[in-house]
């Protein structure tokens, strides 16, 4: 796993990069996000979509829920960046569209894209 911390208007951002899965359920998200508090002590998190399971993408898993609901409690915002076009899910794309309207999680195409949506939530 790479880390890399950096500012983005004032606010600190950790953008976190992997050539392997990191995020298969709730409690490696969970470890991640306190792995990523402990080491760079930021609590917006960059993350590239490639880190997660397929699973957290099929919503009748509950995998995607169960993550950001521990993130919201543990007060993480995150942004995944990457591509989502391929997905086709109505009910999906419904969770993306209102996770990109509100202020905790984020779903953009570009890693600058997620430094910018997390410095502009605050």
């Amino acid at each position: 796993m790479n880390i890399e911390y950096m500012k983005e208007n004032g606010i600190d951002i950790a953008v976190v990069s992997s050539d392997e899965m990191m995020i298969v359920d709730t409690q490696s998200a969970l470890d991640l996000a306190m792995t990523v508090k402990y080491e760079t002590n930021a609590a917006n998190i960059v993350i590239d979509k490639n880190v997660i399971c397929e699973d957290f993408f099929v919503l009748s898993t509950g995998i995607a829920g169960e993550i950001l609901q521990k993130f919201i409690n543990y007060q993480v915002k995150v942004a995944v960046y990457g591509d989502y076009s391929h997905y086709t899910s109505k009910p999906l794309k419904d969770f993306i569209y209102e996770s990109n309207h509100g202020k905790d999680f984020f779903f953009v195409s570009t890693k600058e894209e997620a430094r910018r949506k997390l410095a502009e939530a605050q």
